[in-house]
């Protein structure tokens, strides 16, 4: 670990670093608590594979962050353990590229806890609360944001990749795959439907956060919202896309690659408990188009991970990692379950979200 301390010196710690561990097993960043003589701080290497515009990304986190840090401030809170503090170079960037990889570093939020899972109604409300306080804060920021993922949500994208895909058939699988390609073909008008909505302006382009799974947040102790964190995605769209993607999360009663499709469905329940929260805070800041159709994001986001698992399998599974030849097939058809059981309860969902606001 001799080059992280090279690393880690390159950026304005206070004090030297004297101690480098590793945190968790990040799938794209490599992630270390740096302890120095007076304080902790967060290293990572940023993975320019995923996102190969790294300045970019940088560039968008400052930004936001400085935007959120003010209304933190505005209503007497503490900016740096409720919002991302990123940490300069000694020459002012905000990385630093040793030749090869790129390197960010930020304050570590002490008296912090992650939870990987909404086990419970309470959790469900609070990563609501996260969310959607988030997303208030930032609903007069106005400034565009960088792609720093090309066509991140945009089904017009997904689909051209997906009509691209099933024309080549690399993997000569389209022809074994006839029933799931028509799941596909079956909602396509509906999703563009909703995507036009956003092309036209009639939802309008927000910060979106583009990762709202619960470990993203940090609670402290006593299981409050302190901060949203791992903001290297945050871009520029519609901010339902936030939303429906914690849906798809949270309410999952299986499991992603659930091989057993009698345990996966959407939790109504966990689905109430994440909207009450979520809307406590972002109701207010949200236009009628965004609340109409604020119930439907659960399921255009859950179709566009069955495409994209779909299309992967039949590209030959070159994008997603996978642990067996039928592992992007058996994904493919527990989000469909999952897909299936939001459409069921559809007309349940859109009542619960006009009871809450």
């Amino acid at each position: 670990m001799k080059h992280l301390y090279n690393i880690a010196e390159q950026f304005m710690l206070e004090g030297t670093a004297t101690e480098i561990k590793t945190l968790g097993e990040g799938f794209i960043n490599d992630t270390y608590v740096v302890t120095t003589e007076r304080r902790r701080y967060i290293l990572q290497r940023k993975n320019h594979n995923i996102f190969p515009d790294v300045p970019a990304m940088m560039d968008n986190i400052k930004r936001v962050t400085e935007h959120l840090k003010i209304k933190v401030v505005e209503r007497g809170g503490d900016p740096e353990r409720e919002v991302l503090t990123v940490v300069p170079t000694k020459s002012g960037e905000l990385y630093h590229h040793d030749g090869e990889n790129y390197w960010a570093v930020s304050l570590f939020i002490e008296g912090s806890v992650t939870h990987d899972k909404a086990d419970t109604p309470l959790l469900a409300y609070m990563g609501g609360k996260g969310i959607g306080g988030f997303q208030a804060m930032l609903a007069d920021f106005n400034e565009p944001l960088k792609e720093v993922i090309k066509g991140f949500h945009n089904m017009r994208w997904r689909l051209e990749q997906w009509d691209k895909a099933l024309t080549e058939d690399k993997a000569h699988r389209k022809a074994e795959v006839s029933e799931e390609i028509a799941w596909i073909e079956s909602r396509r008008a509906k999703m563009l439907e909703f995507w036009a909505m956003v092309e036209r302006g009639e939802l309008p382009m927000r910060v979106t956060h583009n990762d709202t799974k619960l470990s993203n947040i940090l609670f402290d102790t006593n299981d409050n919202v302190l901060c949203v964190i791992d903001l290297d995605t945050v871009m520029s769209s519609t901010s339902l896309n936030d939303f429906g993607d914690a849906i798809r999360s949270y309410t999952n009663t299986g499991k992603e690659d659930d091989t057993d499709l009698n345990r996966v469905s959407m939790d109504i329940n966990i689905f109430r408990h994440y909207t009450e929260g979520y809307l406590s805070e972002r109701g207010a800041t949200m236009s009628a188009n965004e609340k109409e159709w604020l119930a439907f994001a659960g399921l255009y986001i859950t179709f566009e991970q069955v495409l994209r698992f779909l299309m992967d399998y039949i590209d030959g599974d070159t994008y997603y990692k996978t642990a067996y030849p039928e592992h992007n097939l058996v994904r493919t058809r527990a989000q469909y379950r999952l897909l299936q059981s939001m459409e069921e309860q559809y007309p349940t969902m859109q009542r619960i979200v006009e009871e809450l606001l």
